[in-house]
């Protein structure tokens, strides 16, 4: 669990008129389907659209260049955050606002912070830490913030089948499959976390995240 220094994982800071701000998490690599890149690219391209607000790990290449470069052509904004010492490896998407951090640890605490919900596209190892992590901190009540995967060609059903293992074996409570909603369509990821948002009455997602000690 992260340390903070300021113990409190609060929402992002600014002002009233700021927007809905969307975490992504998704894979860096280049080799990725370029049905995948595509869809990465819509759906940056559908949050700037819909007055949200991009939160990436400030890479400019795989899927994530891609969809930081979907919301940047369409006008949206976008926070990057990127560790020092990835910058030559994941270089950086330099026509968008990117905040170069110390470490890993800061770059995730720092996206958690600046989020008001969070969107899963597929990926690889890395993205698997970053989603396990925050399905254990929705688990210990620490964040209400909304999850979404985007599941093309049922690219998540392993991960939801380990998951529901872990229910079924009286591991984790069956209340975790709530968590998260999925969409199969790049269309619908979009259209699912605003309904998520409109659900709980546009309330911060953040507002009952406690003290993490």
């Amino acid at each position: 669990m992260p340390d903070l220094s300021s113990g409190q994982a609060g929402p992002h800071t600014g002002s009233v008129s700021d927007p809905t701000a969307v975490c992504v998490y998704c894979g860096s690599s280049n080799a990725a389907d370029p049905a995948y890149l595509e869809a990465a690219f819509q759906i940056g391209g559908d949050f700037a659209k819909a007055g949200l607000k991009l939160v990436y790990g400030g890479g400019g290449v795989g899927l994530m260049g891609a969809t930081a470069r979907g919301a940047h052509e369409a006008g949206g904004k976008v926070l990057g955050i990127i560790p020092e010492f990835l910058r030559g490896r994941e270089q950086p998407f330099d026509d968008v606002e990117t905040v170069i951090v110390t470490s890993m640890h800061e770059r995730k605490m720092m996206m958690f912070e600046r989020s008001d919900a969070f969107v899963v596209l597929p990926g690889g190892i890395g993205t698997l830490e970053e989603i396990i992590e925050l399905l254990s901190w929705r688990r210990l009540d620490l964040h209400r913030k909304p999850i979404v995967f985007h599941n093309p060609d049922g690219f998540w059903d392993p991960l939801f089948a380990l998951l529901r293992h872990t229910i079924d074996q009286g591991l984790t409570p069956p209340s975790l499959a709530d968590c998260w909603r999925v969409a199969e369509k790049a269309s619908d990821i979009t259209p699912t976390l605003l309904a998520w948002l409109e659900e709980s009455g546009q309330e911060d997602a953040s507002s009952n995240v406690r003290l993490l000690t």
